[in-house]
């Protein structure tokens, strides 16, 4: 008889050998369509920090209300509000926000292995570079949903 899969088991992620990622700070996932970094309280005192400002002028001039939370601001071209236009770097790079921090590592980008093959084709840093374990990548995706 063949033994049946307990209903804890689940079959492991198609990524479950570790994926390569190394960022090359191209900027390319700070830029392109429209769409929010989500941030916190904890994440924006960060941020103004990071840039020697006042929490309130900070938020003032970088962060957006959108329902009951907050996101970065953006250029009119969908270009992160904190990605310096002539360096293509993130001017707070060492202090940018957890959904900045686990990116490629997205539930979205996971998926399936299709979604990963086209997060490597616009993300220079995905797919190259060491490799993260299961255990790294889980870590990450799980410290927030996107």
């Amino acid at each position: 008889m063949a033994k049946k899969q307990s209903l804890k088991e689940s079959p492991a992620p198609w990524y479950a050998d570790g994926l390569r990622f190394e960022c090359s700070q191209c900027g390319d996932c700070c830029s392109g369509e429209p769409g929010f970094v989500w941030v916190n309280e904890d994440e924006i005192a960060d941020l103004a920090n990071a840039m020697n400002m006042d929490v309130d002028s900070f938020e003032h001039q970088f962060v957006r209300q959108v329902g009951a939370n907050k996101s970065l601001k953006e250029y009119p071209d969908g270009d992160c509000i904190l990605l310096d236009p002539e360096t293509r770097k993130c001017s707070v790079y060492d202090s940018r926000p957890i959904q900045c921090r686990t990116w490629p590592f997205w539930d979205s980008n996971l998926a399936t292995k299709k979604d990963w093959n086209e997060t490597c084709s616009v993300c220079p840093g995905s797919g190259k570079g060491r490799v993260f374990s299961f255990a790294e990548i889980e870590i990450q995706r799980k410290e927030k949903s996107v």
